[in-house]
């Protein structure tokens, strides 16, 4: 009997092709008839669309006794229009498949619409409409103002909300808008009603100092003619775009104690203001400060977190403020994480030791690669969709740069020298120039946090 041998064949190992070189996609700009301006990007294959439109109504510009009504708009502009009910608006942009949303924040008030391409012409239309047009019907504001006087009270029980509104006080003169909660206090956002809405929307909601961004595969789509017949229906004065003041803080070192009597964990928030996206050193302290907070392997998460075990995670980060085209703009730079009320003393003690060792040994080469190999490398994963691309080009827009400046700022860290990261992460995070806002209980850390000498203490209720 003659055995059988099975045989198998093997196909050729698929070999790797050549990389396709990638940049953050260019926008093309043009301007409505009504002074809108536009930026458009073709992304073949994303049929979800996705459009935002940046309003140049800051937040400085509201009444002081009427903080949050910018907010308060934002939230309004998909309860209805002059045409559709509340209900109806909601029902009409279900049947397009779209989705619309908008928030105020310092520079401006954004709306976002995402809709598939197949029903652009539907979602433009609806946009348009809420922006032209929106109702503000009095019994939606007096819902609004009564959602945000609810959130405050959850804000205020959330330690790292009040973590952010004490260092923000702290920080900016109480004149400066940037002192403030971004979506009002109890006491100011009491105050609003319809007229106050109907108000601020007439003083700033106009096309001719507005810029809308739109992104996805426009492939066969007019839309020059498709933004004329929709948004470009969107009218009103004339008027100069808002300046924003320039940023200024007291960054000298101290520490503000929120009591939390009882608290068993202790809010951390370590912050100063520096440098924004207007700085030729931002894409460096992108790249210094993702080494030092930036992921589980980053400094402060290797000591803290894995050596020992003070916390679940701390991040540093920077976080771009009031931004001007004149250089004047400044980010926040902040350390941020909790940890339980024992290690509270010993956790800022190994974060400074952590700070004055980098100042005096700096980054090593192999933390510098992998934090350029996870920013760099993961870039086009992270701009995969419409909504993400459109994003980054309102921030540009939002904050007076150059088309092409994520472009250019991944350009630049896949290039910078390991000594140009630890040059600025070290200016960013100067030790003597932090301010540390502790919400926690005084009581148990107070006086070892005194001890530290990082700065002096004081103390002040939730």
């Amino acid at each position: 009997m003659s055995t059988f041998v099975p045989t198998m064949t093997f196909h050729p190992q698929p070999q790797p092709g050549t990389p396709t070189p990638w940049a953050f996609p260019a926008p093309t700009r043009s301007v409505l008839a009504n002074g809108l301006t536009v930026l458009h990007c073709n992304r073949p294959g994303q049929q979800l669309v996705a459009v935002d439109v940046l309003v140049d109504a800051p937040l400085a510009a509201e009444p002081t006794e009427l903080e949050g009504v910018a907010t308060v708009l934002a939230r309004a502009l998909n309860e209805g229009t002059d045409t559709l009910t509340a209900e109806e608006f909601a029902g009409e942009l279900e049947r397009a498949g779209a989705t619309l949303d908008a928030n105020a924040d310092h520079p401006c008030i954004r709306v976002a619409l995402e809709v598939p391409v197949s029903r652009l012409e539907r979602g433009l239309t609806l946009l348009a409409d809420a922006l032209r047009s929106p109702a503000l019907p009095e019994d939606e504001i007096e819902r609004l103002v009564a959602n945000r006087l609810d959130e405050i009270v959850h804000e205020q029980a959330n330690p790292a909300r009040r973590a952010a509104k004490a260092l923000h006080a702290e920080l900016f003169d109480s004149a400066d808008r940037l002192s403030r909660p971004r979506a009002g206090s109890a006491e100011s956002v009491k105050r609003i009603d319809r007229a106050a809405v109907k108000a601020f929307y007439d003083a700033h909601v106009r096309p001719s100092t507005a810029s809308v961004v739109v992104v996805g595969d426009l492939t066969g789509v007019d839309l020059p003619a498709l933004l004329e017949s929709t948004l470009g229906s969107w009218s009103g004065d004339r008027a100069e775009p808002s300046k924003a003041a320039p940023v200024t803080a007291d960054d000298s070192a101290r520490v503000v104690i929120v009591d939390r009597p009882g608290a068993v964990q202790t809010q951390l928030l370590i912050g100063r203001i520096g440098p924004d996206r207007h700085d030729p050193a931002w894409a460096a302290q992108v790249l210094g400060t993702y080494c030092l907070g930036g992921t589980l392997t980053s400094r402060l998460d290797k000591v803290l977190r894995e050596e020992k075990g003070y916390t679940y995670g701390v991040r540093a980060f920077a976080q771009p403020l009031r931004s001007a085209a004149d250089g004047s703009g400044r980010a926040l730079l902040a350390i941020s994480g909790s940890v339980d009320t024992a290690s509270t003393a010993p956790a800022l003690a190994d974060t400074w030791t952590i700070l004055r060792t980098l100042a005096a040994e700096g980054l090593t080469d192999a933390e510098r690669e992998e934090a350029v190999q996870y920013l760099v490398g993961v870039a086009p994963l992270r701009y995969e969709t419409a909504g993400s691309v459109a994003s980054t080009l309102a921030d540009q827009v939002e904050q007076h740069l150059a088309d092409d400046f994520q472009a250019e700022v991944y350009r630049q860290m896949a290039v910078l020298s390991t000594q140009a990261a630890t040059d600025a992460v070290v200016s960013g995070f100067l030790p003597e120039r932090l301010v540390t806002v502790l919400v926690g209980d005084a009581s148990v850390i107070g006086e070892q946090v005194r001890e530290l000498g990082i700065g002096e203490v004081t103390v002040i209720s939730s």
